[in-house]
């Protein structure tokens, strides 16, 4: 049985439908990736998870019980840190934890063994006795981690969690998540695509309030059929005509680099392979050839590809909704 399901779940606002009879199914252990543009439903989603939002439509399932069902004790079971990470600035960061735990029905023994466990997990013993107000921004999502893990969640929601970190505090934060997921579910929300090749094992991407993919992040990175990439350096004339009229060419990028050459991007459906096409091409037409290479399908190629064509219009208040 699953940890979590979810199953046809839509919510509305105004008229407008932010999630749009969505299901999956998360087990124990995973560390699932949930991807998707500006107003997709994402945050959404997740509110609905932890019963911030009640769906307007279908069934969310906590071990297959319903969230309706279970309330305060489904709560108890779910760990989440919302993007904007709301914490109280005038307080120690040890003084917060302690409130958080109180608030999370822990008491005396047990709440100081929870606060000790969970500010090791997230290694901010150098800033327990320090005000919140005076952290970096690394050092206060670490703080909202801890709060999130500290009742020892089976389910972990994380919404942006490395939202405005530098790029070290990013991997930091990364790794941070790599660990809390061995002992825990954790389902991440995010923009950084780098950070879901490096973290998750599962891929959820939702485009206008719809469930576009659901897989592996490698099996579904192998489908990115936009995503077959030649990049050429050459010099010779009619570059760009002759390369866009091979077999197999969706588009062709030239760009004049000096001294008679040029960089021109190549991209194809993946069959035929281009390569020796453009050998070819460049012998017959007395090219000289500097570079040749081609760039595997990668998550971005996959993203574009599932979710181009936002409508515009609708994105502001799509993107209010969710």
């Amino acid at each position: 049985m699953s940890l979590l399901s979810l199953e046809r779940v839509t919510k509305r606002f105004d008229g407008i439908t932010a999630v749009d009879e969505v299901s999956f199914a998360v087990d124990r252990g995973q560390v699932v990736g949930f991807l998707g543009p500006n107003g997709a439903g994402k945050s959404t989603t997740m509110r609905m998870i932890t019963q911030i939002f009640e769906p307007d439509g279908g069934e969310i399932r906590l071990d297959g019980v319903p969230l309706a069902q279970v309330g305060r004790e489904a709560k108890r079971r779910i760990g989440f840190l919302p993007e904007n990470n709301p914490l109280y600035a005038e307080m120690l960061a040890g003084e917060y934890l302690d409130f958080m735990g109180r608030l999370r029905e822990l008491a005396g023994v047990e709440r100081a063994r929870a606060v000790d466990e969970a500010v090791a997990a997230t290694g901010i013993e150098p800033v327990f006795n320090r005000p919140i107000g005076e952290l970096s921004k690394g050092y206060r999502q670490r703080v909202g981690l801890a709060a999130a893990i500290l009742h020892r969640p089976d389910l972990l929601i994380l919404d942006e969690p490395t939202e405005g970190l530098d790029p070290n505090q990013r991997v930091e934060i990364r790794h941070l998540i790599g660990h809390l997921g061995r002992e825990r579910t954790v389902m991440l929300s995010t923009h950084v695509l780098p950070e879901v090749q490096h973290t998750c094992s599962r891929l959820l991407i939702i485009n206008r309030g719809r469930l576009v993919a659901d897989g592996s992040v490698d099996g579904l990175v192998s489908r990115a059929t936009a995503g077959v990439r030649v990049d050429v350096e050459v010099a010779g004339r009619d570059v760009e005509a002759r390369l866009a009229a091979l077999p197999g060419v969706r588009s062709v990028d030239a760009q004049e680099a000096g001294g008679g050459r040029w960089r021109v991007q190549v991209l194809g459906t993946g069959e035929p392979d281009l390569r020796p096409q453009i050998f070819e091409t460049a012998k017959a037409a007395g090219w000289t050839l500097y570079e040749l290479h081609q760039e595997a399908g990668s998550l971005e190629d996959l993203f574009r590809q599932l979710t181009a064509g936002l409508d515009d219009a609708a994105a502001p208040a799509a993107e209010a909704a969710a």
